[in-house]
């Protein structure tokens, strides 16, 4: 099965003669990158979008690992964070985060003669509510894994086939995610979850996310560190360090990291 979705992928990629991936350094999108590059070589070309959304240890993962890869990559600054149907964080945010991206992109690709523009979404996403879709597909954008119907679980099967050692990294969602929907998102917000994440990163832990709610940050931990994270963390000094960063109250969700746990909300809302 490995081999059959890698050699459709193989033949999406033929059939461009080049390509433009919207590479933002997640399992997902360096997969498209790989073999894109392995197929097109120098005609493929990866584009991380640079924005206060963006942890800078994401953005310094993204050119090692396009570096490893071999395929050119180049950084450019988007500027959601100008648009307010973005920043007051409505349900549909990531449609205007999408729109922005791939309106700079596009303009971008023509320029350099670049007929397409390739991104990350698996068929996983398209399950969920994720508005960006939409906004991709109306630009045009094709999405590889999607079209091979290849899930998140084979993304990492098929990146671990290939030797890529990033293949089992948790999935990082931009900082955004961390907000409840209609709270606005500010630049120092998104710096003081972000710094938070990586205080929790520094202790040992991964799969991590700092849910920000006004003054009061919610961390979610994988459900098996839970309790080695009680015993064993100077909750104290964690909590002196968040409220450096500018947050009042700390709490712990018993329930641990689920993907998507925000979206609840709009399930709740749709049933009353």
């Amino acid at each position: 099965m490995v081999t059959q979705f890698l050699e459709q992928l193989k033949n999406i990629f033929k059939e461009m003669d080049r390509a433009l991936i919207a590479y933002s350094g997640g399992v997902d999108s360096t997969l498209v990158a790989k073999i894109a590059y392995d197929v097109l070589g120098d005609r493929a070309l990866a584009v991380t979008a640079v924005s206060p959304s963006l942890l800078p240890e994401e953005l310094e993962d993204a050119k090692i690992q396009a570096a490893s890869i071999g395929i050119a990559h180049e950084l450019i600054q988007t500027h959601e964070m100008e648009n307010p149907n973005y920043t007051s964080n409505p349900v549909n945010r990531c449609y205007f985060c999408k729109s922005e991206l791939h309106d700079t992109l596009k303009p971008l690709a023509l320029g350099r003669g670049y007929p397409y523009i390739v991104d990350g979404v698996n068929g996983d996403d398209l399950q969920d509510y994720r508005p960006g879709i939409r906004a991709a597909q109306e630009r045009g954008v094709r999405s590889p894994l999607a079209e091979a119907g290849i899930t998140k679980a084979q993304v990492r099967q098929l990146s671990q086939y290939l030797g890529l050692p990033w293949w089992d990294k948790p999935a990082q969602p931009c900082l955004s995610s961390r907000f409840p929907y209609g709270e606005e998102i500010t630049i120092a917000k998104l710096q003081r979850v972000g710094r938070a994440e990586i205080y929790l990163r520094k202790l040992g832990y991964q799969g991590v996310r700092v849910r920000s709610q006004g003054d009061t940050a919610r961390l979610e931990l994988p459900p098996e560190a839970i309790r080695e994270f009680v015993l064993n963390t100077d909750l104290e000094q964690l909590v002196a360090a968040f409220q450096e960063y500018g947050f009042i109250y700390v709490t712990l969700d018993l329930e641990g990291y689920r993907s998507g746990k925000l979206n609840r909300e709009l399930a709740i809302n749709t049933i009353a």
